[in-house]
């Protein structure tokens, strides 16, 4: 396996800052396999996130290179399918997993790989605390030969970051869905602009990004902050996430 070189640190480091920063989930997505071609070469890919009411299948993916959303279509033929029950985040070649003249025999080969002119996979199994968030796959045709142990350290090197990431947006967006925020303004008489704080709270964003998309200085946000705190009776976010999670 070569080495990472100061170049590849720095696209890593530029991969991972995306990874944070980038606020809507498909641009992420569309972006982090865009980012890592600089890295790890490959002919096609995809990008899935776990689906909300069953966890076990597939959902919301960016898929580079290839003919359809085959994979999605038929996921429940994948041969890896069982490694989701972990929870666990890992990194692997499907050639590590079944034997090439197995693997090439099965529906899903058939369905995904050979329809659209694929042969090699690295796969990124997205898991946080036990629970399966999504996966990635990068694809390369036979004749680009199999994945190495460079790329998979790459992916490796990054798959912890994005486990969190998607796991934060995925609580985000499950408590802006579940929760009444209006409501909540209501009884604790919030005013138009701490109703505006809350709502970018509640999207996990850090001080730096909601005073820049509310145009107000750090300090106006702060002020706005401590208003808000003061009326819910808590001293922190971490005690306005527990307020807000018990509900109304």
């Amino acid at each position: 396996m070569g080495r990472l070189e100061t170049n590849d640190w720095i696209v890593l480091n530029d991969i991972i800052y995306l990874i944070y920063s980038t606020k809507d989930t498909e641009e992420m997505q569309r972006l982090f396999l865009e980012r890592i071609r600089k890295e790890i070469s490959y002919d096609a890919a995809d990008f899935f996130l776990a689906d909300c009411e069953d966890p076990n299948k597939l959902s919301q993916g960016v898929t580079v290179g290839m003919r359809s959303d085959s994979a999605l279509k038929y996921d429940e033929l994948d041969y890896n399918r069982d490694i989701r029950c972990s929870g666990r985040s890992m990194v692997y070649r499907s050639s590590d997993t079944i034997p090439d003249e197995r693997r090439i025999n099965t529906p899903y080969y058939d369905k995904v790989y050979r329809a659209n002119d694929l042969h090699y996979s690295l796969q990124m199994m997205i898991g946080y605390e036990g629970r399966f968030l999504g996966l990635i796959t990068l694809y390369r045709k036979k004749a680009g030969g199999d994945f190495d142990y460079y790329d998979i350290f790459t992916l490796d090197v990054l798959k912890d970051h994005i486990s969190l990431s998607i796991s934060k947006r995925l609580s985000a967006e499950k408590l802006s869905e579940v929760f009444d925020v209006d409501g909540f303004v209501l009884k604790y008489s919030l005013t138009k602009r701490e109703a505006e704080v809350l709502r970018h709270i509640i999207r996990r964003q850090d001080n730096v990004s909601i005073s820049k998309e509310l145009v107000i200085s750090m300090n106006t946000l702060k002020k706005h902050e401590r208003n808000i705190y003061k009326k819910c009776g808590v001293k922190s976010r971490m005690q306005l996430f527990k307020l807000l999670s018990r509900g109304i």
